[in-house]
């Protein structure tokens, strides 16, 4: 059964009431929809595994609980989400849920879910609070510094980038071209 896009973010906002873990969801199917289109890939299914990976963020608040996203991919299939969504939702938190990547949408949503957050939080601290004018190599520099979003996991996002099989900086670069159109609706750029 396939949901709208409407009735997956009203599923969405029923479990996160946060804003700030919706434009994290945003983030993720912007991504997702890009790389989708990138790799010739159905964009719908791409961009709405992308919305929904984190429905249970709010009810089990952090993979240390050791639920998420076993709760997540729980509730996708009762509510009758896709198998591809359910088992991306899974496999987006692999080291928790011991499902592995495996579909070109599973690894490309493991890699991407911390680097979205990631970039956004480069973009917060420029002047222009804006990705309009930040390049890949700003987020480079950020990167190195550890202190620096301490909270995102960069060897997840460096495993990931090996199980796409690109390289770090070309997931960087188009990872902000796909957050570009979206910037507003992720509290970016002049909001």
């Amino acid at each position: 059964m396939k949901f709208t896009r409407d009735e997956s973010i009203a599923f969405f906002k029923e479990h996160n009431k946060d804003a700030m873990h919706l434009k994290h969801a945003l983030a993720v199917e912007a991504a997702m929809r890009y790389f989708a289109k990138h790799y010739g890939e159905d964009e719908e299914l791409w961009a709405r595994a992308g919305l929904m990976h984190d429905i249970d963020w709010e009810t089990t608040m952090s993979t240390e609980s050791g639920q998420h996203p076993a709760r997540g991919g729980q509730m996708l299939g009762e509510r009758g989400y896709e198998e591809e969504i359910v088992r991306a939702a899974l496999s987006h938190g692999w080291d928790f849920s011991g499902v592995e990547p495996i579909s070109r949408m599973e690894k490309t949503l493991f890699a991407i879910d911390e680097l979205t957050g990631f970039i956004t939080a480069v973009a917060l601290v420029r002047p222009s609070k804006s990705l309009s004018d930040l390049e890949t190599k700003s987020v480079k520099k950020k990167w190195k510094d550890k202190a620096f979003a301490r909270g995102v996991n960069r060897e997840i996002i460096e495993r990931g980038v090996e199980l796409m099989g690109e390289p770090l900086e070309w997931l960087i670069e188009n990872t902000i071209k796909a957050l570009k159109p979206v910037e507003s609706d992720i509290g970016l750029g002049s909001v």
